[in-house]
């Protein structure tokens, strides 16, 4: 091969990579960015290119050391990735793709997959930016995937790499954003409305569900909601777990003033359907898309709301007052759809249990959509999915929505598998995904109980759990939930215990001695079980119908990408494929290698460095 042509062909590979995909250099704008410690010492930025899989990070650290970023996981740092830099005194730079081997220790990986982007140092802040693969083929790399990422950050306060526990934080984040918010339009004729509570004294019970209904705005003519924020007191953040609103139906009749949502008066807990606008404390404003809003203003739309507010106060904290809220954004500037919210999942009372001193159990609820027509009084058209939230309480560590047509699975629709309890957020699929009258949705929920010694029940409390996930739609219609759950009866037989009704099943649990061969019983007989599933309308109308659990193929994970900065261990390369660099092209190794100065100089290292992989060649 001739200089020449090599030149011609990096030419074209460079051009070929800025048209095709979101190639981010030393300068590109990173969109996404987020404090990672409570001090706001350490401040990242990212973005991403979901194309060719690959994230590049941009850490900012109060510090004149070094500096680590990297991901771990919930139950030790052991393992955990760390890529690290920093500016040595004399101007140099060292940077390294690491990993934990205990949990102070660090050790540099065989296969070095972050690339350097750039590394300052200047009176106040040490600066490292870097881009790295989705999934690397070393085993030392945890994946950055669509599911909650434990994002570990460090620092030192000079060059010496020790990991200090008072420097070490970890967050969790969801990196992989479809849509930012700066994409969106804001309309001019933007009109906002607040729904809170006013001065309401927070019990000193660990656990308060607060519920009041309140009018949406009063408009002329149809009106859309496409945005919504929380509105929280400073002082009382930690108290404030979320904040839901619901729908009620026109026909309801409601009741006045503050109360338990699921207390000894049931109608507040009227209102059932949601509406997309709610808030986990954690997560920031969320706007709907731009074709898509909550519509107000015409016969069809509610006009009051249930505000849910739930309150932990596990330190009991007496006389604590609290005004928080939701704050709307609303205009008159139509958008294309009218959007609804279909909640799925286990329903929520005491037949669902979790064993004590699980590692881990799968819970299910079915939902079959055959009953919406009947139910909505008018035919319901297919509906596009663009969004979702999910919902556990704390067992809780991984869930998923999966779809079936005609008996055969179709897709998963969304899923976490390193669910954050306390990272509860709505979020964007990648695309609009279609849900057809008769499809069946099967909510499947994977809980951890080895620190309880006692069973845990389906119910509000935090101590209690939930498996629900919410499907944000369009085009609307009335129907506010369809969730399922197994028959006790069978349950508590497959255990060993002879009981005649419901009642007596759920009180059998508690005569089980929760063995891991007992746990694992019961967990086959939930999901063998006979479902019964609830289809509740936004006007409270109730069908039951039945059906069974149906077998969840599991999605493969992909491939990995090939090491571009070292050789690829062999013990690294995972079971799930290999993905190697193009095939070499043919021509003389040592030609290639005479024209890497001038390469380098004209187009970059970076380049180079590409090329180099291109061609299977080594320098």
């Amino acid at each position: 091969m001739t200089c020449a042509l090599l030149f011609r062909l990096l030419l074209l590979m460079t051009l070929a990579a800025l048209f095709q995909g979101k190639r981010f250099g030393p300068t590109s704008r990173l969109r996404y960015s987020r404090f990672l410690d409570p001090s706001n010492v350490i401040f990242l930025r990212w973005d991403f290119d979901l194309e060719a899989e690959i994230i590049t990070f941009e850490l900012q650290v109060r510090t004149a050391g070094w500096v680590g970023l990297g991901v771990t996981n919930r139950y030790t740092r052991v393992g955990s990735d760390l890529v690290v830099g920093g500016v040595l005194p004399d101007g140099n730079v060292y940077f390294s793709d690491q990993h934990l081997v205990d949990e102070d220790t660090l050790e540099e990986d065989g296969s070095q997959d972050a690339e350097l982007q750039g590394l300052t140092e200047d009176a106040v802040y040490t600066t490292m930016r870097f881009s790295r693969p989705f999934r690397s083929c070393d085993a030392h790399d945890q994946d950055i995937t669509s599911d909650t990422i434990r994002v570990l950050a460090a620092y030192g306060l000079d060059d010496t790499l020790k990991l200090d526990r008072d420097r070490t934080f970890v967050k969790s984040i969801f990196l992989l954003q479809i849509v930012h918010p700066d994409d969106l339009d804001i309309p001019e004729d933007t009109i906002i409305h607040d729904l809170e509570l006013t001065d309401f004294l927070i019990p000193e019970d660990d656990t308060t569900y607060a519920c009041t209904f309140l009018p949406l705005p009063i408009v002329s003519k149809k009106h859309h909601i496409f945005k919504f924020e929380p509105k929280l007191l400073k002082h009382n953040e930690t108290m404030v777990h979320h904040i839901l609103v619901y729908a009620c139906g026109n026909a309801s009749v409601l009741p006045t003033g503050i109360s338990d949502c699921y207390g000894a008066d049931p109608a507040f807990s009227l209102c059932s359907q949601a509406t997309g606008i709610g808030h986990k404390t954690w997560a920031g404003s969320y706007q709907f898309p731009d074709d898509v809003g909550v519509s107000i203003g015409t016969p069809l739309d509610p006009q009051w709301i249930r505000l849910e507010i739930h309150y932990s106060n596990f330190h009991n904290v007496p006389g604590v007052y609290d005004s928080s809220g939701i704050r709307l954004y609303y205009t008159a500037k139509l958008r294309k759809y009218d959007m609804g919210v279909l909640q799925l999942g286990f329903f929520t009372f005491p037949i669902h249990f979790i064993p004590p001193g699980a590692e881990s159990f799968l819970s299910y609820g079915l939902c079959k959509t055959e009953k919406f027509e009947e139910m909505n009084g008018v035919p319901v058209p297919d509906i596009q999915v663009y969004g979702y939230l999910l919902h556990t309480h704390l067992a809780g560590r991984a869930l998923q929505a999966v779809q079936y047509r005609n008996g055969t699975q179709l897709r998963i629709i969304c899923k976490d598998d390193l669910y954050d309890f306390n990272l509860q957020e709505t979020r964007d699929l990648p695309y609009r995904m279609e849900i057809k009258q008769g499809d069946e949705l099967l909510v499947e929920c994977h809980y951890q109980t080895l620190d309880r010694d006692s069973l845990t029940f389906g119910g509000p409390s935090t101590i209690n759990e939930m498996c629900l996930i919410f499907l944000f739609y369009y085009p609307r219609n009335n129907i506010s939930s369809c969730m399922g759950y197994p028959d006790i009866i069978h349950v508590a037989h497959e255990l060993g215990e002879e009981v005649s009704d419901s009642m007596e099943g759920m009180m059998a649990m508690n005569n089980v001695e929760w063995t891991p061969e007992n746990i694992k019983k019961a967990e086959k007989a939930c999901k063998e079980a006979q479902q019964t599933v609830i289809i509740k309308t936004i006007d409270e109308v109730v069908e039951n119908t039945t059906g069974w659990i149906p077998e969840i193929i599991r999605a493969p994970r992909g491939p990995c990408l090939e090491s571009s900065g070292g050789k690829v261990e062999p013990q690294d390369k995972t079971p799930a494929g290999f993905r190697a660099a193009p095939i070499a092209l043919l021509g003389s190794s040592t030609t290639t290698l005479r024209c890497l100065p001038l390469a380098a100089l004209l187009f970059g290292q970076g380049a180079l460095s590409w090329l180099l992989a291109t061609l299977q060649v080594g320098v």
